[in-house]
């Protein structure tokens, strides 16, 4: 068995399309940013190990009718508030090509199964009940709180036709899937923007890596970045953790930061030793069409062909807006519930949620730090969240020479002399 030995002092996981650990397994932003923070004060043995062979994770372009669009993140979302957000400013900074997405009369224009438009009064009727049955839904959850969802008695006014059930995922799973107030619209204004550009969100990944890995007309050659990494097993000790990789490689490191996403650390791979502790668990004039799915509904599809996919989706257009819609030329799917290297789209805490639990995810493990847009307190599920817990994971490192180690919790911290 080949073994690599590279005494990089700090470790880094890099969660995306592939599965990688050692000093940096990069899903996106959080990773990237870690990174470059980490060469900035002064950390230069650094190692980053990326399970794909592309950086990026769940931000991703494809070339598909004719344009490229993106198969995770989308939008940049928070922008125009007194505060800037640094996703924002990266893209103004890369003259980053993005549209204003207007959302003003979304609420209302719900089509019924012949293509008409429901009439608003009918529209708001449901969205009341909708709200209604919400209330009580959470009601019965605080009541029961170890009483599993499916259990618990079904509200007198939950959804049943087909413009209740429609009105309740467009305020459940978008308008209301988060606490209020949004941190992201209040500390970065409410306005979003698509990225349209054939660079694609990533360029953004790729002008950051430029500023502390050695590149070359846009390929990244720096042999602090291996890619095709795929970590299978973390031994960590007090002395330092010990990273083993899908072909056969052995890294040892002071530290690591460890970035895979929410739904990887949900499942079995990556092996740590000792064990974890436990835990509970839209493109203008492209003629492309953006169908959204969430839940069941999405792993159902992920499961079927995309020819299956296709021909459901013109059977609903078809019946909604006459007979004579001609055939999709193409169709195409993003699978990232079954990426095992994701195992989702990105995270989501309910509303009621025990506090602990949030904690305990984003709490370090001796000498294994996490990072990713899931440990961000205020804006997990953004790419800015991504950003900031990535330099916020590389807060802990003091520049004179020591790192600063978690002890109980997040906040409470004692100094260790680096060896």
């Amino acid at each position: 068995m080949l073994r690599c030995h590279s005494r990089s002092r700090y470790l880094r996981h890099i969660p995306i399309p592939s599965l990688s650990v050692f000093c940096y397994y990069v899903d996106g932003e959080h990773g990237i940013t870690a990174a470059k923070v980490l060469v900035e004060n002064g950390v230069d043995d650094v190692l980053i190990l990326e399970a794909a062979d592309r950086i990026g994770g769940r931000i991703r372009k494809e070339h598909f009718g004719g344009v490229t669009v993106e198969l995770g993140a989308g939008w940049i979302a928070g922008v125009g508030g007194k505060q800037s957000n640094p996703v924002w400013e990266l893209a103004r900074q890369s003259n980053l090509r993005t549209c204003f997405s207007d959302y003003s009369n979304a609420r209302y224009n719900i089509y019924d199964r012949s293509g008409k438009i429901f009439p608003s009064g009918v529209a708001a009727d449901s969205y009341q009940k909708a709200v209604e049955s919400a209330i009580q839904k959470l009601r019965n959850q605080e009541s029961n709180p170890d009483v599993d969802d499916s259990l618990l008695p079904e509200t007198p006014s939950a959804p049943k036709t087909p413009i209740e059930l429609a009105i309740d995922f467009i305020l459940h799973d978008f308008e209301m899937a988060e606490v209020e107030p949004i941190s992201t619209y209040v500390d970065f204004g409410e306005r979003e923007f698509l990225v349209a550009d054939e660079r694609g969100y990533e360029h953004l990944l790729h002008k950051m890596a430029e500023t502390f890995l050695v590149t070359s007309d846009g390929e990244i050659l720096d042999a602090r970045l291996k890619l095709n990494k795929v970590v299978g097993e973390l031994q960590h000790s007090r002395n330092g953790v010990l990273v083993k990789t899908e072909d056969g490689c052995v890294y040892e490191a002071n530290y690591v930061i460890l970035s895979v996403s929410i739904g990887v650390l949900q499942t079995h791979l990556i092996s740590f030793s000792p064990p974890l502790p436990h835990m509970e668990n839209a493109y203008p004039g492209s003629n492309i069409l953006v169908v959204t799915l969430t839940n069941g509904e999405s792993k159902r599809i992920e499961a079927q062909s995309d020819q299956e996919t296709k021909k459901e989706a013109m059977e609903v257009l078809r019946n909604m807006f006459g007979h004579d819609i001609p055939d999709a030329t193409d169709i195409l799917v993003p699978r990232w519930w079954n990426n095992r290297f994701q195992r989702g789209s990105y995270s989501n805490y309910p509303i009621y949620v025990n506090r602990q639990l949030v904690d305990d995810i984003k709490a370090p493990v001796g000498r294994i730090f996490f990072t990713g847009e899931h440990t961000s307190e205020k804006f997990s599920g953004y790419v800015h969240g991504a950003y900031l817990s990535g330099e916020k994971s590389c807060k802990v490192y003091d520049p004179n020479n020591q790192f600063i180690r978690a002890k109980k919790g997040l906040f409470k911290f004692e100094i260790t002399r680096r060896a």
